[in-house]
């Protein structure tokens, strides 16, 4: 399995350019491709943005399943105290 990163990019120069460079864009790229050095819209040139990964919530309905089955998830309040969530 080859992993695809979304690479986000914005216009080098904000008078130049398109309304969707200027706005910045997101591209799905392989991790050894190079930036792209302009916008596939316009021709004009662009800059790779560093961005924060998505490490929020699981989307797979762990929470779910592991309540189906039986599970109970604890949320610690203190030191020996927790709270039962489900």
């Amino acid at each position: 399995m080859i992993d695809m990163p979304i690479r986000e990019y914005i216009a080098s120069d904000a008078a130049a350019g398109c309304d969707r460079c200027r706005a910045g864009f997101e591209q799905l790229e392989a991790i050894a491709a190079p930036a792209r050095q302009k916008c596939p819209h316009c021709g004009a040139p662009v800059a790779r943005q560093i961005s924060a990964p998505n490490l929020g919530g699981s989307r797979s309905g762990l929470d779910d399943r592991a309540k189906r089955a039986g599970f109970h998830k604890l949320k610690k309040l203190g030191r020996g105290e927790y709270e039962r969530q489900y």
